[in-house]
């Protein structure tokens, strides 16, 4: 069965905009990456200010050459000369998770 991993992200107010547009300008590796399944950002509603980075793998071998490989490459700085950005996230979880059942709407 396929593995879960969820990012959890401690995201200041005036930060959620800078995060949302860092993702939706992400180079896109992630969904080249073998073994990838889906991926979901998670913006809160209410009462927290934890955003949730939801991802689906088919193995936990395939998620780990994805952090080993082009995720590690995609957050690495370019050089000298590539801005320095500020993290938009103040804190950071990784929870993982085994898919032991899974059901998708019924078929009329």
């Amino acid at each position: 069965m396929s593995v879960v991993k969820i990012n959890v992200l401690t995201v200041p107010a005036e930060q959620r905009e800078v995060l949302e547009q860092r993702f939706a300008a992400r180079a896109g590796a992630v969904e080249s990456s073998d073994g990838f399944e889906w991926f979901e950002l998670l913006r809160p509603v209410e009462g927290t200010d934890t955003y949730l980075v939801y991802t689906r793998w088919r193995s936990e071998e395939d998620f780990q050459a994805w952090m080993e490989g082009p995720m590690k490459a995609a957050h690495q700085r370019g050089g000298e000369d590539a801005p320095q950005q500020k993290p938009a996230a103040s804190g950071s979880t990784l929870w993982s998770f085994e898919v032991v059942q899974q059901t998708g709407p019924k078929k009329s």
